[in-house]
């Protein structure tokens, strides 16, 4: 397999599916206001991750394609809610203005809420169309764990955890829920419209936590190390507002040592789905080696 040029590909796949959804309509600046925040560099990691597992499990990712389109637009979504000034009050996301910037607060709070809405438009269309009942119960999947029991409920503890020391324990159900969450939905719904048995379902999920745990770790290792010209938002925002994080919890070198060893036991777990899996197993070695 030619990884970089099969990535390139479905990296392409996702983005004209989302450009045919969020081709501009009355009222335009909504729309504007999504394709921008939408399209302002993102990855496509959950999209791909979504592709993978359906492959990893022996589906057909041309199934599953709008679904990866779907948790883009709703991962997107928490981004933009996750930068307004009631939230974490970011200025730029990606090297660019944040879309509250860009555009107004009000338009930003309605291009969030139309992103959340349209990826689940999304979803159940691909449903009713295709009348199997994996999809609905991949659409559950992905409302369970972007909702109160996950991204919102995450969303909603670190806020009051602001201005407070967390604990561990706090702390880790910050981290699952915000974002190991969404990352566990992507590939939980991939191999769920693959036909995925109990165990790699399992398996896989065990994966999205994981991962989702370790990019967090390291994501709260680089706001302290590195530059904003390098993460394309700015650094030290965790300290400015008073948030607890994996390195002020546990102590820089725990951080480091525990974000290693999880990356380490998804690599593992990833060699169980064999050729299968080769694509996932290739793209989770290239994040890692990305942000090491």
């Amino acid at each position: 397999m030619d990884f970089e040029k099969v990535l390139n590909e479905r990296i392409e796949l996702v983005n004209e599916g989302l450009r045919a959804y969020l081709k501009p309509r009355y009222p335009e600046i909504i729309y504007e206001a999504m394709g921008y925040s939408v399209f302002a560099g993102g990855k496509r990691l959950r999209p791909l991750l979504l592709l993978g597992a359906c492959e990893a499990v022996g589906g057909d990712i041309s199934e599953a394609l709008g679904f990866a389109c779907a948790i883009e637009m709703i991962h997107t979504y928490t981004l933009i809610h996750d930068d307004l000034p009631a939230m974490d009050n970011d200025d730029f996301r990606r090297g660019k203005p944040t879309c509250h910037k860009a555009f107004s607060e009000d338009i930003a709070i309605l291009a969030g809420d139309g992103l959340l809405n349209l990826g689940f438009e999304v979803m159940l269309s691909e449903a009713v169309k295709k009348g199997g009942a994996e999809y609905t119960r991949a659409a559950l999947t992905i409302g369970e764990l972007c909702g109160v029991k996950g991204t919102i409920g995450g969303q909603v503890v670190d806020l009051l955890s602001e201005e407070k020391k967390a604990d561990e324990e706090t702390l880790l159900y910050i981290h699952k829920t915000k974002t190991a969450a969404l990352i566990q939905a992507a590939l939980k719904a991939g191999a769920i419209i693959g036909g995925a048995d109990h165990k790699a379902l399992s398996s896989l999920d065990e994966i999205g936590y994981k991962m989702g745990i370790a990019f967090q770790i390291k994501d709260d290792i680089l706001d302290i190390t590195s530059t904003t010209e390098v993460l394309g938002k700015p650094v030290g925002s965790d300290d400015k507002n008073n948030k607890s994080t994996y390195v002020s919890v546990f102590g820089f070198d725990r951080a480091n040592e525990d974000y290693l060893r999880l990356s380490e036991e998804v690599c593992r777990l990833l060699d169980d789905f064999g050729e299968k899996g080769a694509f996932l197993r290739a793209y989770a070695e290239k994040l890692i080696d990305r942000i090491n």
